[in-house]
């Protein structure tokens, strides 16, 4: 696991990307997000929300129906005993 913590950091670890990772268009709207923050002084969460998707592409989330049961229904209600 890599340790980000400044947009120096993460420019850092782009540039040390393999070329054939370096091409992913993950990575290519993580560095466009970095440059835009870096050139113009726009807000650092958007290149912090591309870079945290570009390292985190391969995950993937599995979708639970069941989910948590509802609360209702379990218990009776001292009243109804």
């Amino acid at each position: 696991m890599t340790w980000l913590a400044t947009l120096l950091d993460a420019g850092e670890y782009i540039a040390t990307l393999p070329k054939k990772e370096h091409a992913v268009p993950e990575w290519q709207a993580a560095m466009e997000a970095l440059i835009l923050v870096t050139e113009s002084g726009g807000p650092t969460m958007f290149a912090r929300i591309e870079v945290m998707r570009a390292m985190n592409r391969h995950h993937v989330l599995e979708f639970n129906p069941k989910g948590k049961e509802p609360h209702w229904g379990r218990r009776k209600l001292k009243r109804d005993q």
